[in-house]
């Protein structure tokens, strides 16, 4: 099986639409991540295989529980999950920050040979990082632990916001949430070629509430 079959078949498993021009779009993704992985070590995994389920499915699979608005991915790495998302909801505006350079120095790039139009990539530490707008949501991927996502992005959030954090197994993590913020649900995942466990850790906070 090609990556294009093995991307349209994860896709059907999931459950979610994704045109043909999309797919087109995260398999020329892929294709960059593989030709500055040789050079930059942008992600461990190095066959493009692997990088459909590892990758590509690993972030579509969260769009059913996400909701339309302004999205921040911090620690964006290669782009992991906010260009895929940018690439399957055209109609959402993303954020995608790192500090570091080589990784968003790709993710630009990326930016621009795919087209996109509704992401912003910026180098930046979160602590730091003091944007005009608030956002809706907050997604991770691989940034840090729960608590800590919470409490360094807290100033970013808009008022009816809320976290989304994209975990193995999160039990762990759940009591290290802050004062004034609860997690409202876990969800299982289940990825498309990926026998690891996957969760979804949706969490919020209290108006105005310092953590």
């Amino acid at each position: 099986m090609n990556l294009a079959e093995e991307l349209q078949r994860g896709i059907a498993q999931l459950g979610i639409t994704l045109g043909v021009d999309a797919q087109d779009k995260l398999l020329d993704y892929l294709v960059l991540l593989h030709k500055w992985n040789k050079v930059y070590n942008l992600t461990g995994i190095r066959d493009p295989q692997q990088m459909v389920s590892n990758h590509l499915l690993d972030s579509l699979a969260v769009i059913p529980h996400l909701w339309a608005g302004r999205w921040l991915d911090v620690g964006c790495g290669a782009g992991l999950p906010g260009l895929v998302l940018a690439v399957a909801q055209p109609d959402w505006r993303l954020s995608l920050l790192d500090s570091n350079s080589k990784k968003t120095g790709f993710v630009q790039h990326a930016v621009i040979e795919l087209g996109l139009h509704n992401v912003s990539v910026y180098c930046a530490r979160v602590e730091e990082w003091r944007p005009v707008e608030r956002f809706d949501g907050i997604i991770s991927r691989a940034f840090s632990e729960l608590g800590d996502f919470l409490h360094v992005t807290r100033h970013l959030m808009a008022s009816q916001g809320r976290w989304v954090a994209m975990k193995g197994v999160p039990q762990q993590e759940l009591a290290g949430v802050p004062d004034g913020c609860r997690v409202e649900q876990v969800v299982r995942l289940q990825v498309p070629g990926l026998s690891a466990a996957r969760s979804l850790v949706i969490a919020t906070c209290d108006n105005g509430k310092t953590i």
